[in-house]
């Protein structure tokens, strides 16, 4: 693709070789020539405007784009500043989540053998305990067996010694 420059400078070219070869002017009237000369500048003169404001937009478009540019790499740094930030206020979270976890973890296994070997002791205890209230039972009634022979035995005694006391006085 030709640049602008290269494309007025091949019509330039063009209109000097028209101009050397006689062909501009068809009947050859001086007048004309002086017209289409004339013509031929003004076109010139319009094309080099058109080229100098083609290149005035060029250079503002480029002007206009490093400044967006610009803009938009402070935008990039800014986000990535933001996003460290933000980066930092996460990490910090996460690792004491995560030693928590860890440490609820261990408890957990800790646990586990606690309350097997506690419910084994309840159920121990509970085995004792009820050993125990049955031997209770068993001992108090053996407690009260034992008082009632003791009240039978004082009781038969006492019959005993009324009966001899008797005897006693009878032979008196």
């Amino acid at each position: 693709m030709a640049t602008p420059k290269q494309i007025w400078e091949q019509q330039q070219s063009q209109m000097q070789r028209v101009k050397n070869s006689g062909i501009i002017s068809s009947n050859g009237s001086p007048i004309k020539d002086d017209k289409e000369e004339e013509m031929a500048k003004s076109a010139l003169a319009l094309f080099r405007a058109k080229e100098e404001e083609i290149e005035r937009k060029k250079m503002e478009m480029r002007s206009k784009i490093q400044t967006y540019m610009g803009r938009v790499e402070e935008a990039t740094r800014r986000l990535a500043d933001i996003q460290e930030e933000l980066d930092a206020l996460i990490d910090p979270m996460r690792k004491e989540v995560a030693i928590l976890r860890k440490k609820i973890d261990t408890v957990n296994r800790e646990l586990k053998p606690l309350g097997q070997s506690c419910q084994k002791k309840e159920r121990e205890y509970k085995e004792a305990l009820e050993a125990f209230n049955d031997k209770n039972k068993e001992k108090a009634q053996l407690v009260s067996k034992l008082m009632e022979l003791v009240s039978e035995s004082e009781r038969l005694r006492m019959k005993k010694l009324e009966e001899l006391s008797k005897n006693i006085e009878t032979l008196q």
